[in-house]
């Protein structure tokens, strides 16, 4: 596997993950892609990917039983906010939710005709890895940095962790008694990043849509055993989880 790395514009600008058959890794720690992993872990079955916040207002107008989650202060047709602190508390069984941040979902939205889309954050790491070594093959990998116009640390250093993990084969996924260890350097860059910075900042100030544990819980490595995997659904782009191991029969190669 060829791996790259680049922000959200040169991403879509490009012939096309989808034209030349590079699998596309979109990376958002904090806090899109910890925040989805979070909503799956409390029962979410499925997350559709929103562009604007008109268009997620509208599907949830045409479908009552959804909920919709935005990054920022809570808003008026928004039932949550892109908090992993505050969504961990959240009951969602078997809920469809519609996401829309700045960046994460505008990312994956970007590289959507991938003929693979990984959404990932530490939380997943292993499992992306482990996901990619399964269905990537010689592909190429793109990995989309998603904050701070392609440059958000916490981002780069998440992709170029499970690029490691990835090119080191299928063992690289599994958990090794030293990976903290291993995982630290990286860790440490995205626990120092503007990112980090700016929430801790945002709970001082007392932001609303900001938990105190969001920053912890974005460098939780390899919390959730699950890939989120990114499809085309009814002209809608949604994200389920994914067990590698449930991966045999996929359709991906």
């Amino acid at each position: 596997m060829k791996h790259r790395f680049t922000g959200i514009p040169d991403a879509a600008e490009s012939p096309g993950t989808a034209t030349t058959g590079s699998v596309a890794v979109v990376i958002d720690v904090m806090r899109a892609f910890t925040v989805a992993a979070w909503a799956f872990a409390r029962g979410a079955e499925r997350i559709v990917l929103a562009g604007t916040d008109r268009s997620a207002l509208e599907w949830k107008e045409a479908h009552p039983d959804w909920l919709a989650l935005k990054d920022g202060a809570p808003a008026p047709g928004f039932d949550l906010v892109n908090s992993p602190g505050l969504v961990r508390s959240a009951d969602l069984t078997g809920r469809t939710l519609i996401q829309r941040t700045t960046a994460g979902t505008r990312g994956a939205l970007a590289v959507s005709g991938a003929p693979l889309v990984l959404c990932a954050s530490f939380v997943v790491a292993g499992a992306t890895a482990r996901l990619l070594c399964a269905e990537a093959g010689t592909r190429p990998v793109t990995f989309v940095i998603n904050g701070d116009d392609g440059q958000a640390e916490e981002d780069l250093a998440c992709a170029q962790y499970i690029s490691r993990r990835a090119l080191a084969g299928p063992a690289g996924g599994d958990a090794e008694p030293g990976e903290i260890e291993h995982a630290e350097p990286y860790l440490h860059r995205a626990r120092t990043s503007r990112g980090a910075v700016r929430l801790a900042d945002g709970v001082r100030r007392g932001y609303r849509g900001i938990h105190q544990d969001d920053a912890a819980l974005c460098l939780e490595l390899d919390r959730f055993p699950y890939a989120m995997v990114a499809r085309q659904e009814d002209s809608m782009t949604v994200l389920r989880p994914v067990h590698p191991a449930d991966t045999a029969d996929s359709t991906y190669t």
